[in-house]
């Protein structure tokens, strides 16, 4: 460009930016129009009048948007979706989906399948290749499909289908949003597509690189596949381990075992077998062989025959040599079937059990199921499973995410992480949930509607509970309860049942070493946590819940009791069930505080599990029965009669110097010291107040990794409640010291009664803070006991050693008397070698 040119480019440039800045300055010196001035119903929402809006128009230049689509693809397909491993669910969907359409075509033209009838899916691979084929029989495409299809975003090919069917039901068909053929980017860095339909004569085949562009071509090979699609991934370098049988068959299990179709892999296997060995190889034996014949032909004639049959024999092995060698064979992978879809009186209880074993991959039958159908606010159908309970402890795994029951959408598995579905207490529960009309998202990875979700979960409780119910009821012959208590919500659920539930239980294999357990023994062994953390976490199934508790009681010491055959055994006037925790059965057992109850026939729920006490915290009452620690304060305990009141009374008053001195003495150690009306030969107890922690709570509370034991520590402590036994002959005596000494008793008194209420610490479950305290005093009563002064400093022995023992003469004459031994050579300052020198 010439320089004069640049030179009138620059002023022309000047001169615009001069008059723009001057006209700037005009509009400055101009008053502001505001839109207040204008009429405000003649504006629109854009703040132009008709006229304006009407110029705008007339003058407006439309144009379209410009991307790379290569990295809007990229972005898309890696965004959409969570795992790599999805592509294979979703080409296996779309080829179920083609062969669907086919089938369709088929009821319509029988002549449409021609010469390929069959039905079925294949996938291939090859490992020096690094490729996966997935070869289908169904619908195929036309070059124009083709293009349209798969070339453009969002384009799906059912739905267009669909809409030129004319139909929308009774066609399982999986495909919605048209992107998940793109989900083969997400493993392979190139896509080749070879399709054959019977609307075009010829076969083509479809490339891309997912780089913006792709080509079409006829197939020069003709027309191999007769009908159908083949898709081929050419993997990329991190996707390489989809390229391995173990791994494919896997995936496929996993999220299309229960695919309408047949899908088969092209596996490999090693097998033996004999084959010829060349004829030089065996010349020496044969010389050898003619030999052995001669031989026996002279030995007997009878025998001759018999050794030429088996020389025959031997001969014919001899030519032959074992080999092992790899073939390759299709195989059937999804060999389950979808017995949900089916009516439950058409299925078998080995279906069911071969079902479980499928989904939950154990070799053993489940306790119980239940297979059901909901329509509704949503329709799906479902069996549920309880696993038999063995082989470890599931309740290690109710925080992880993993859930054991999996979410199908027509068969193709959507989720096997759905935690929505069922609360986390019965995570336990494995199960398969179908629908054909669950709303998912483009991903077909969640659902979109939660309020459905919540609809379906709560049916899946509801008959998940049920089938525990109805295990506990078969236990219980005498039980009376009616399904009615299980039943009374049910007015109101969005979803009514279509079939009813179907359970059945397996017989415990360890019947033969001790007595058979029931099947719901071996359910409460295994998750009878689980029911009591779903008392905590569950308000609206608690009541249900509660039907399924388990526990040892005073009266059932043996065998677990339910709250209902407690309720049955207890006098018809009391009021509350009682219950004791503690470490142990056998530690409740000691208890001193189960004597009062049991004097009186008052039988104790034992509660010997770390979770019963904060599960008994949520369950306030059962059937109008409330629930109460016998470890806790109550101050009416066994004071049903006036005259006993007014006694009791009479007592408090008596007893009103040394509790007052007690309580003041010991401060905020304790919240309260009372007299007790439950004590039998304890001189006095700890307990708490019906809302502190009690003994066993506490000690589980400290044993909490991450618990803040001073604060927890503070709480506690202040909640202790110090009961004495008023007929104990030893507070009979500390009250008469008290009194004596006019509230300040000597110090070996004081000493001892902080001896009596540590003692009760100990014996009420409780931990001592410092245990120095308790040991002091008890050496003291020990020394007292024995004569001795009860304090005071002691001297060391003092030992005469010479006196004992002698001077070293003696020490030398001692080692003379060592007899002496040829074994052992004379000390000459040297060890022998590869001896010690010790003996």
């Amino acid at each position: 460009m010439k320089l004069s040119t640049l030179l009138l480019l620059t002023l022309l440039l000047s001169l615009v930016c001069f008059a723009g800045y001057n006209r700037a300055e005009e509009d400055l010196d101009e008053e502001p129009v505001s839109a207040l001035d204008e009429d405000d119903d003649s504006l629109d929402a854009d703040g132009l009048t008709p006229e304006q809006a009407e110029l705008l128009q007339e003058s407006e230049e439309s144009f379209d948007f410009e991307a790379d689509t290569s990295r809007i693809l990229d972005i898309f397909i890696n965004s959409l979706y969570s795992h790599k491993e999805i592509f294979l669910r979703e080409l296996i969907s779309n080829a179920s989906d083609a062969l669907d359409k086919v089938k369709y075509k088929s009821l319509k033209d029988p002549e449409y399948m021609g010469d390929q009838d069959k039905m079925d899916i294949r996938i291939e691979f090859d490992k020096d290749a690094k490729t996966i084929s997935f070869t289908d029989t169904g619908i195929g495409m036309t070059k124009a499909d083709l293009i349209k299809s798969l070339g453009t975003i969002a384009s799906s090919g059912t739905t267009t289908f669909l809409e030129a069917m004319g139909k929308t039901e009774d066609m399982n068909l999986i495909g919605q949003f048209g992107v998940g053929f793109y989900s083969s980017y997400l493993v392979a860095n190139k896509v080749t597509v070879t399709s054959k339909n019977n609307d075009d004569p010829h076969q083509h085949i479809w490339k891309s690189a997912a780089d913006g562009k792709f080509a079409v071509n006829q197939d020069p090979r003709g027309n191999t596949l007769k009908r159908g699609t083949k898709i081929t991934l050419h993997l990329k370098a991190d996707a390489v381990e989809f390229c391995d049988q173990e791994k494919l068959m896997e995936l496929v299990k996993k999220y299309s075992l229960f695919i309408n179709y047949p899908i088969y892999l092209y596996t490999s296997k090693e097998v033996t077998k004999q084959v010829e060995i060349e004829d030089e190889d065996l010349i020496g034996d044969d010389e050898y062989d003619d030999e052995d014949t001669e031989t026996d032909e002279i030995t007997d004639d009878i025998e001759v025959t018999e050794e030429e049959d088996d020389d025959e024999d031997d001969e014919d092995a001899d030519n032959k040599k074992t080999i092992t060698e790899t073939i390759w064979e299709w195989e059937l992978v999804n060999d389950k079937k979808a017995i949900w879809l089916r009516s439950k009186n058409e299925v078998t209880e080995e279906e069911y059990f071969d079902l479980y074993k499928g989904i939950a991959k154990d070799s053993e039958d489940p306790l119980a199921y239940t297979h059901f159908s909901a329509e509704g606010d949503v329709d799906f159908k479902s069996v549920l499973f309880i696993p038999p309970g063995k082989g470890g402890d599931m309740f290690e795994s109710y925080y992880g995410k993993s859930s054991s029951l999996k979410l199908y959408v027509k068969r193709v598995l959507i989720n096997d992480e759905f935690e929505d579905l069922m609360p986390r207490y019965l995570s336990f529960i494995k199960g398969v949930v179908d629908s054909d009309s669950f709303p998912l998202n483009v991903a077909r990875e969640e659902l979109q509607q939660s309020k459905l979700l919540k609809v379906v979960s709560k049916k899946l409780v509801r008959k998940a509970l049920d089938m525990m119910r109805m295990m506990a009821e078969e236990e219980e012959e005498d039980d009376d309860e009616t399904e009615e208590d299980y039943d009374d919500d049910e007015d109101d659920e969005e979803i009514e049942d279509v079939e009813e539930d179907v359970e059945d239980t397996t017989e415990d294999d360890e019947g033969e070493t001790e007595q058979e357990e029931s099947d719901y023994e071996v359910f409460w062994k295994a998750f009878g946590k689980n029911i009591k953390l779903g008392v905590i976490e569950d308000a609206t199934n608690r009541s249900k819940l509660a039907k399924l508790l388990r526990f040892y009681t005073t009266s059932s010491q043996d065998e677990l009791s339910s709250l209902d055959e407690y309720i049955s055994r207890c006098p018809s006037d009391q009021d509350a069930i009682y219950y004791m925790p503690g470490d142990s059965v056998e530690a409740i057992l000691k208890s001193p505080l189960l004597k009062k109850f049991n004097k009186h026939g008052i039988e104790v729920l034992m509660l010997n599990d770390p979770i019963d006490e904060f599960t008994m915290q949520h369950l306030s009452e059962y059937k109008g029965k409330k629930m109460k620690s016998i470890a806790k304060e109550d101050g009416n305990a066994f004071l049903s009669g006036a005259d006993q009141k007014k006694r009791n009374n009479v007592i408090k008053d008596m007893y009103k110097p040394l509790t007052d001195w007690w309580k003041k003495h010991l401060g905020k150690r304790v919240e309260k010291v009372a007299i007790s009306t439950r004590l039998v030969d304890e001189p006095a107890y700890v307990f708490t107040s019906q809302y502190g922690y009690s003994a066993h709570m506490e000690k589980v509370n400290r044993a909490q990794a991450f618990a803040n034991q001073e604060k927890a520590a503070d709480y506690m402590l202040a909640k202790k409640h110090f009961e004495l036994n008023p007929h104990h002959p030893v507070m009979r005596e500390l009250l008469e010291r008290v009194k004596a000494t006019g509230g300040s008793p000597e110090e070996s008194t004081v000493k001892t009664m902080d001896l009596i209420y540590n003692v009760a610490l100990l014996n009420s479950g409780f931990v001592i803070d410092d245990p120095s305290e308790i040991s002091g005093t008890m050496q003291e009563i020990l020394r007292a006991e024995l004569g001795l002064e009860r304090t005071g400093d002691f001297d060391e022995l003092e030992i005469d050693i010479e006196e004992e023992y002698g001077d070293d003469e003696d020490d030398e004459g001692i080692e003379a008397e060592i007899p002496d031994d040829d074994n052992y050579p004379e000390d000459d300052g040297e060890e022998e070698e590869g001896h010690d020198g010790d003996l």
